[in-house]
Formats: C-alpha cells, structure tokens, sequence
C-alpha cells in the first residue's frame, strides 16, 4: 500500500509525522522482532510469550504479548505498514489513550477468537491493525488508497471489506495456510463492538422507530407554552428552565455521541432554538 489521499483527513506521513502512540508501537514490535533474532532465538521464547490456546490459563500474559511477536521481516513489514498509513488518522480521530485501548482491545478480540475457533499458536500484529484499518474505513470510508500493483485507488471501505470477507472466507474453510485468519476476524470484531458502543450505534439500533411514530422532544403534556418557545411565537419564555434543560441534553447527546446520533425531532428541535436566538 502506498500514501492515501482524502478530502476529509490529510496527514504528511514521515517517521518524523507519526502520532505517538503509532510510533511507540511500531517502535516497541520492531525492537521485539530484532531481540528475536540477535538474543532470544531459543524456542522458549515463542513458548513463552506466543498465544497458544491450551496453555491460556497457565499463561495470561500471552494474550497481549502474542501481538509483538511476529515469524519473519514480511510479516512485521506488512503489519507495522498498514499501521503507519492508517494509524495516524485514527489516533487523531480517537485521541492517544482511546487508540492505545482500541489497538489493545483489537489485539485482545484476535486473541479470544482464536481461543474459540483455533488450537495452534498464534503471533502477530495483525488483529490489531486490522482494527484500525476497520476504524479507517468508518470514518473515512472514501479515501482513495493505492494497493501495488492495481494502476487504480480502491475506496478504504472496498480495501477493508475486501479483507474481511477474505479472512471469513479462509478461516470457514479451515485453511492450514499458517495465517491466523481468526485472528483477524477477532480484531475485525472486537474494534466494530468498540466503534458502535462509542457512537451509540447499537442503542439507536435499538430503539429506531418508523418516522411517523417519532416521540416528540419536548413532550410533558402540560407544557404547551414550552412548544410554543421552541416555534419562536413566544420569546418571552425562552428562559423556560424546562426548555433550557432540553436543549442541554440534546448538546451533550451530541458532545458524546455525535450529532448524527440525534433523533428527527430532536435536530428540528435545535434548529429551532437556533432560529429564536438569532432573532432575539
């Protein structure tokens, strides 16, 4: 993969541009990978920090230290590649401590995945920056990436797709290829539950109701004079303390979740009190 561009987030990526927590990481794997071949090259040492599902209980630890792991130079070529093009723009987007606990958490979904469907050891990165190649093509499902050697830039949210369903594929049929496709599919997982539970997808999945049966904003029965305020035909009341009490939870829905995550009428509601303001 090479540089992506996009409208809506653009970012020199340099060594000298990464955001922290991208650095460390890419830092910390690369480290580890060269400690594997110039002092630890004793098997022990997969033994001992490698994920291996039956030896779970007895080693904890492996559930995080697999992911700094990995078998050759490709391997940690490929996995710290897709994290230094994708990981900048999400740690931006989530902010430091929430991408390290996403990254983390990916890594930990490739793990418990494995542990259901996998007996062999697994190592690598990969469920991990899987996740933040899925938090990518959320929040910026349009940007074009360059994938050598196709002359033409497929969309982030075909790229990402497209891997999704290619571990799916692979890990349903059992493949004996030595990649850990369950792995992938765990951080897949495990980063969309974060994302959703982030932005309140699930709950809106929830409690989503057919457009004409839409529950009013301000709906206390005796507050005709609140309904009133909020189509501007009455000023003077604008300092209802119900109608202000109203218009803060709909500002911190949107602090919180974002402002997609409004209702129908709660945005009309807003745009509203947004009309009264700037006439009086």
């Amino acid at each position: 993969m090479q540089q992506f561009e996009s409208v809506q987030y653009q970012r020199p990526l340099s060594p000298f541009s990464l955001t922290p927590w991208v650095r460390a990481i890419i830092i910390a794997n690369a480290v580890v990978y060269l400690l594997m071949i110039t002092v630890f090259t004793g098997r022990w040492f997969l033994e001992i920090f490698a994920f291996t599902p039956a030896y779970v209980l007895q080693r904890p630890w492996t559930l995080g230290s697999y992911m700094f792991l990995h078998g050759g130079v490709m391997h940690l070529a490929f996995n710290m590649l897709v994290l230094f093009f994708f990981g900048p723009a999400v740690e931006d987007k989530l902010g430091g401590s929430s991408f390290a606990r996403y990254y983390l958490l990916c890594g930990l979904g490739g793990a418990i995945l494995s542990l259901m469907f996998q007996l062999s050891p697994i190592i690598g990165a990969s469920g991990a920056v899987f996740g933040v190649s899925l938090a990518f093509a959320v929040y910026w499902p349009d940007a074009p990436i360059m994938v050598f050697p196709i002359p033409v830039p497929i969309k982030a949210k075909w790229l990402v797709g497209f891997l999704a369903v290619t571990s799916f594929l692979f890990a349903s049929a059992g493949s004996s290829d030595g990649i850990a496709h369950f792995a992938h599919l765990g951080g897949f997982l495990f980063g969309a539950v974060y994302l959703g539970q982030r932005h309140g997808w699930f709950s809106r999945a929830r409690s989503s109701k057919p457009a004409t049966s839409a529950p009013r904003v301000l709906v206390h029965p005796a507050a005709q004079r609140r309904s009133d305020v909020a189509k501007g035909q009455n000023s003077g009341r604008w300092s209802d303390k119900s109608v202000n009490d109203e218009v803060d939870r709909v500002l911190d829905k949107i602090s919180e979740s974002g402002i997609d995550s409004l209702t129908r009428a709660e945005k009309k509601f807003l745009d509203r009190m947004s009309k009264v303001t700037r006439k009086h």
